[in-house]
């Protein structure tokens, strides 16, 4: 083979492939959708807006790679397709990382003020986003650059504002003092999805509560929050427990504090947990709180914003909770109040951006009326209008839509997009607009307005996504062209904070789901399993990787290494070994560019090889064409179901397994020989079956496949836009015929490992069977691979085995080895009853399904005819190993 085949470099060098193929791609065009034309059914993806927070993680890479793929392929299907990059402004996580960032300098946003602490935050997110674009170029991310858009974009902001405002002119959008979950370091309101519960070894503690009027009676409560007794405005006990029935109606007196409070029952009371009587604070328990509104309890708040203690607290105002923990307790144990404290493992809410611990509390925020937008969501998802990919997930979407609570849309942050409320200092009244500023009440024309402070919850603008990138509320060309999607592709992680949100939106704003299919993947992992994190030192950063390994082995990596929807484990090795499959197609691509180089090669009416004729075809080469075209049928199958990682596999076994092992090595038996005439056809159908496996790779790998695919005899301009292949002609008796010889030349193989035979020495053989004419058909490349000599190699109906020969039983026929004294005959006795063994075993299980009445009448026909064939065909070849057997003596 020549140094440089036809201009390809005899090295494979992922960082020369991979420079510039991105740029010609983006130049071309081929990243934005075609003009729009009679009938066209558009392919669209909304990319998931990556957080402005700082660099990709391996997270973004599986996402980037599985969008990428999906495109690649409606494009090259001639889909016209969109693919729309985005970024989000993150919320809290914006804010937080650039409030990290000015602490270095000893400094917080109220520091800065409000206005100077936006133009630090803008600063950042144009850096980023400038660095995130460019990540996903690395990776290959085909999407349309021109539509690029930001979820604080002064078009997406508009968006946000005439959304809210109709769903506050519709009564969906309300405000109210409800239990909200809080972050003392945040310091803003959470939703039930930014809160991560872990399980922590805490205490429970049991307090004795005296009854009022009653010197000698208590009841003792358990808690594992004391510092919140002072808040406490009641005891409930359940309405059935009869520990307690001559209690209800009577009153306890408060620890510390000395308030008189009720004794109450309620069915939210779990009589098995601590002594079946708990404490009831309304102001720092979801739970407690609807007991409170039951009872109409007062809810007296003991926790400033900071997680300190208020006045409320009495002695201990100004403390921490932690420290009020701990002086609440010893005070009860001095008063004689503390009855026990055991050893409790419960779950503990912490911030999902901060990890500091949440604390339940009541506030006045803007809520979204859940139940009139859930309803149709519930719908969308039950009629079949959202496909979810794996079907698994559409069982948690709708369990938890069916049990979805209000939404708590108000956050107490800066960065954000501002709440479009005014409040008027001379009427009272509140404003919503949908323009940026207003500068009038509109109820009483007054100038004395103020915003609302609180940004939306960065939810909220991410829920109208699918339809603000395209120019909502406008009636626009592309709303109209590429709304509804066709693929949501997401994380399982955030089904709720995000899927749920669009679909609902989408509903209410646009009349119809946002998109007709959901594909989750799953979590990328370390090697072991485990979650990678800066802490563990597991992190493996997708530019780094792709710097040594390149993006095609990257990519292909991420989408094999799990199912759909799976978590899947990633390793370098795993990466390492990929670049070797990309460099087992650079090589393949070699060996076929040297081996026609001056060829003539048919093409078809659009350029490419064309399909080779049937009548100048020997049997390999139907072999290996009956094999493309099945494999071709079943990867389109694959992606159209939406398992990619299976579509991956099967076409690396195709290429590696199949491909390079066996067709190339077969076909250099004609190539290599002087009849010229038969050459021809071995490489037409090289030439073929290495552009259309490039063609069907492609999606997957795109840098190694284009470049490789110039090289090569083709139609069109670039590969990115090439035709998906559709099957060609199948060859059954052929892909058969060449099955069997590959099982034979592997059993030669091994039996020629076991004997010690050098590997270079060529053999005798005698094939005995009814399927002469199929080895007969490949006996040139039956005698190469199993490095048989061709004027020793027998293929005959029946034989018997010559004297101190092995034999081998393969399936239905045998192969009998005259080694000579080569062989051990000792060792070959012990290997044919090592054999016979196996094969009677064999025999035996099939024997025993047969067997079995139940299986028999219940399976379906073609599975008991499989048993049939399989104890045939297991009796068949212990019946040729016996003889064998005898034979030796």
């Amino acid at each position: 083979m020549t140094d440089t085949a036809k201009g390809l470099a005899k090295i494979y060098d992922p960082s020369v492939v991979e420079r510039d193929w991105y740029e010609r791609w983006d130049a071309a065009g081929h990243f934005a959708p075609p003009p729009p034309r009679e009938g066209e059914d558009p392919f669209v993806i909304i990319m998931p807006p990556p957080n402005v927070t700082g660099e990709l993680h391996m997270g973004h890479a599986l996402f980037a790679t599985v969008e990428d793929i999906l495109t690649r392929w409606q494009r090259m299907k001639g889909r016209p397709t969109l693919w729309l990059p985005g970024a989000d402004h993150a919320g809290i996580a914006g804010q937080w990382v650039v409030e990290r960032e000015i602490a270095k300098d000893g400094l917080t946003r109220h520091d800065l003020g409000r206005e100077r602490f936006l133009d630090e935050v803008w600063d950042w997110m144009d850096s980023y986003r400038g660095r995130i674009r460019e990540q996903l170029r690395i990776l290959g991310a085909s999407c349309d650059w021109s539509r690029f858009t930001f979820t604080m974009d002064p078009e997406r902001a508009r968006a946000v504002r005439v959304a809210f405002k109709r769903l506050y002119d519709k009564g969906l959008i309300y405000r109210g003092e409800r239990m909200i979950n809080w972050c003392p370091r945040c310091m803003t309101a959470l939703s039930d999805l930014e809160v991560n519960y872990e399980e922590e070894q805490t205490s429970l503690w049991s307090v004795r509560y005296p009854i009022a009027g009653e010197a000698d009676r208590s009841i003792t409560v358990a808690t594992t929050r004391p510092e919140t007794i002072l808040g406490d405005t009641a005891i409930a006990v359940h309405p059935a427990d009869e520990r307690y029935k001559d209690l209800l109606g009577k009153r306890a007196i408060l620890p510390v504090l000395g308030r008189e409070i009720p004794i109450v029952a309620d069915d939210a009371v779990d009589p098995a947990f601590g002594t079946g009587a708990v404490k009831v604070t309304p102001a720092h328990d979801p739970v407690d709180f609807g007991i409170g509104q039951r009872h109409a309890l007062p809810a007296i708040t003991v926790m400033n914003l900071d997680g300190t203690m208020n006045a409320e607290a009495g002695p201990f105002a100004g403390q921490t909770t932690a420290q009020c923990r701990a002086d609440i307790v010893a005070w009860l144990r001095d008063h004689d109040q503390l009855v026990r404290i055991e050893p409790h493992t419960h779950s503990v809410g912490h911030c999902d951006r901060c990890d500091t611990i949440v604390q339940p509390l009541i506030s006045l925020q803007w809520w979204v009326k859940m139940a009139p937008l859930a309803a149709p969501a519930i719908a969308a998802a039950q009629d079949g209008a959202v496909r979810f990919v794996p079907e698994r997930f559409k069982g948690i979407y709708l369990h938890w839509m069916e049990n979805v609570l209000d939404w708590c849309i108000s956050r107490q942050l800066w960065w954000g997009h501002r709440i479009p409320v005014w409040y008027c200092g001379d009427c009272g009244e509140i404003t919503v607009s949908d323009q940026e500023t207003i500068a009038a009440c509109a109820h009483c024309g007054g100038g004395k307005i103020e915003q609302d402070p609180d940004v939306l919850d960065t939810w909220f603008s991410s829920g109208l996504w699918p339809f603000s990138t395209l120019g909502w509320p406008d009636d626009t060309p592309d709303l109209r062209r590429f709304y509804p999607g066709s693929v949501l592709e997401t994380g399982y992680d955030i089904i709720f904070l995000w899927v749920a949100r669009m679909i609902f939106c989408g509903l209410e704003f646009m009349g119809e789901a946002p998109f007709e299919t959901v594909y989750f993947h799953g979590t990328v992992r370390d090697e072991n399993g485990q979650r990678m994190s800066k802490t563990k030192g597991n992190v493996l950063d997708p530019t780094e990787v792709t710097a040594r390994y390149g993006s095609d082995a990257l990519r292909f990596t991420l989408i094999t290494a799990g199912a759909t929807g799976a978590d899947l484990n990633l390793s370098v090795g795993r990466v390492e070994a990929n670049r070797n499959f990309a460099n087992k197609l650079w090589q393949a691509t070699r060996f076929v560019l040297a081996n026609t180089e001056g060829a003539r090669i048919a093409r078809d009416p659009g350029g490419a090889p064309a399909e080779p004729d049937p009548a100048t075809l020997r049997a390999a080469d139907r072999w290996i064409l009956g094999r493309l075209s099945r494999t071709t049928a079943e990867v389109t199958r694959l992606l159209e179901a939406y398992n990619l990682g299976e579509a991956g596999r099967t076409l690396y076994e195709f290429f590696w397994s199949e491909f390079a092992d066996w067709y190339i090595e077969a076909a250099k038996v004609r190539l290599q020989g002087a009849d010229e005439a038969a050459k021809a056809p071995v490489r037409q159908t090289l030439v073929y079956t290495i552009e259309r496996t490039l063609r069907l790779l492609h999606p997957i790998m795109p840098f190694v496949t284009e470049e490789l695919w110039q090289h090569l005899p083709h139609g069109g301009d670039m590969l990115i836009v090439a035709p998906w292949p559709a099957p060609g002609a199948t060859y059954p008796a052929e892909e058969e015929g060449f099955r069997r010889m590959q099982e034979a030349t592997r059993a030669i193989r091994n039996a020629r490992a076991e004997s010690n035979v050098e590997p270079g020495r060529r053999i005798a053989a005698i094939v005995a069977g009814p399927h002469a004419a199929a080895f007969e058909a490949l006996r040139g490349e039956f005698a190469s691979l199993a490095r048989i000599d061709p004027a020793q190699l027998r293929i005959e109906a029946e034989a018997p085995a010559p004297d101190g020969a092995i034999t081998l039983a393969v399936e239905d026929f045998a192969i009998h080895l005259p080694l000579g004294g080569l062989v051990d005959l000792a060792a070959e006795r012990e290997r044919l009853e090592r054999e016979i063994a196996a094969a009677e075993a064999e025999a035996g299980r099939a024997r025993a399904m047969l067997d079995n009445a139940g299986f028999t009448s219940r399976a379906p026909e073609k599975v008991v005819q499989a048993q049939r064939d399989r104890l045939a065909a297991a009796e068949e070849r212990a019946r040729l190993l016996r003889e064998r057997l005898a034979a030796l003596g």
